[in-house]
């Protein structure tokens, strides 16, 4: 889907992108662990090499610990799926959007490539992105984003209903590759990939997440074919 606007300031966005021919693109944790990692060090104005950090031993921990000296987008939601990921971001600085990307997927397609001996492309063209110019149109997608690991255990959910709400509330509070847990203040590292502060207030507190995720599952179990 080719892009008929151009990024603008303190605009909201939904980015996703998927490997080229659906291919998976995230092989085993390690795989997963470093998307996440360049979620955080690829935000930055600062050149940082990844592979290097990690063949000095540093931990995760050590790694979110790293002054990024000033971000160039906010990141209010992420979720990482075998074969492609979702990011809803803000633009903070003029061309920091794109920059952000393209420091994000060259990072993680040369390593990709390197260590499972391939050429080429492994995500389809250019990333693509929708504006969310108005806020029912933001607070969906970033539902969506968050629901998105359902259709691992339970596949076309968002075409039909839900057929187990239960299981599915659990298995996305075990699923770590994602801005979910973040959302219910449990401790990660992961947590500085966000910054909630510059998104709506229903982004922030524990209880209004949790409501805002029993009424969306609620409503695709009562049937709706609504995307």
């Amino acid at each position: 889907m080719s892009r008929n606007f151009t990024f603008s300031l303190e605009e909201f966005y939904h980015i996703y992108s998927r490997g080229v021919e659906k291919r998976i693109i995230f092989l085993d944790n390690f795989d997963y662990n470093r998307f996440v990692i360049s979620l955080y060090l690829c935000n930055s104005t600062n050149k940082v090499d990844i592979g290097d950090l990690l063949r000095q031993g540093l931990t995760l921990s050590d790694i979110f610990k790293i002054d990024r000296s000033g971000t160039i987008v906010d990141i209010g939601a992420w979720v990482l799926m075998p074969n492609h990921f979702h990011l809803l971001v803000k633009e903070k600085k003029d061309g920091g959007l794109a920059l952000f990307m393209q420091k994000l997927l060259t990072s993680y397609s040369m390593y990709f490539n390197h260590k499972y001996h391939r050429k080429g492309s492994l995500l389809e063209g250019t990333f693509k992105a929708r504006h969310l110019d108005y806020d029912q149109y933001l607070k969906y997608q970033f539902t969506y984003i968050h629901l998105n690991p359902i259709s691992i255990i339970d596949k076309g959910w968002k075409e039909k209903k839900i057929r187990d709400k239960k299981k599915a509330k659990i298995f996305l509070n075990d699923y770590k590759y994602s801005s979910y847990l973040d959302y219910f203040s449990q401790k990660r590292f992961e947590d500085k990939i966000l910054n909630k502060t510059v998104f709506p207030e229903y982004f922030r507190t524990v209880s209004d997440f949790n409501e805002m995720i029993n009424e969306w599952l609620n409503f695709k179990e009562e049937g709706s074919d609504k995307v």
